[in-house]
């Protein structure tokens, strides 16, 4: 397995082979080597960081910026030739393998039971004026007394970690380092995603 750090570009489509329109995301595999962990294990990062500290500026002195994301994986992507700061060889993928992709879901801050769980809300008639999206009820009477833990309310929505698994690679762009991937990847157009390469 190689895992690979990349920048969710955007979607677009492609023509397969028989004229069939396929869904793509565009992703640029922009990272780099930061360091060799052992024979197991190597070091990745990812963009630049505007403004860094003393202690993070140390360390990635011989790399001249601080990186924004950094990530230790198992693989071993790199060889003993590659020097700190560079780039990830793309002529490793081939399209029609099968990808991993590890991203931050966009958030959509605190939303209702409707949009949260697809409750169906209440009636939308005889005098029901502002029952339309409510929860309903929520807990028993005298027992328990108490709304039970797990119970599915309004809250927070989105802005957590998602993996799609078994994306198919569709093409391989090895000029410009892009991979146009089948379906939809997890985060909006330019965030860090890791994809694993089985």
């Amino acid at each position: 397995m190689v895992t690979v750090l990349g920048v969710k570009k955007m979607m677009s489509q492609v023509y397969d082979d028989k004229g069939r329109v396929v869904p793509v995301t565009v992703v640029d595999l922009n990272g780099v080597c930061l360091a060799k962990r052992g024979d197991e294990k190597s070091l990745i990062g990812i963009g630049k960081r505007k403004t860094s500290g003393q202690r993070d500026n140390g360390q990635y002195k011989e790399l001249g910026y601080v990186p924004q994301l950094v990530k230790e994986v198992d693989s071993n992507n790199f060889d003993d030739n590659h020097k700190i700061g560079d780039e990830f060889d793309i002529s490793k993928i081939e399209s029609s393998e099968t990808v991993h992709i590890t991203g931050t879901a966009k958030g959509k801050g605190f939303t209702g039971v409707v949009k949260r769980w697809g409750f169906a809300g209440g009636p939308k008639t005889h005098g029901q004026s502002d029952r339309h999206r409510a929860p309903g009820s929520i807990g028993a009477g005298t027992t328990p007394g108490r709304v039970l833990k797990g119970k599915k309310m309004a809250g927070r929505v989105g802005g957590n970690k998602v993996t799609v698994k078994n994306l198919k690679v569709v093409k391989v762009d090895k000029n410009n380092k892009l991979v146009l991937v089948k379906g939809a990847v997890p985060g909006p157009n330019g965030s860090f995603v890791v994809l694993r390469f089985i």
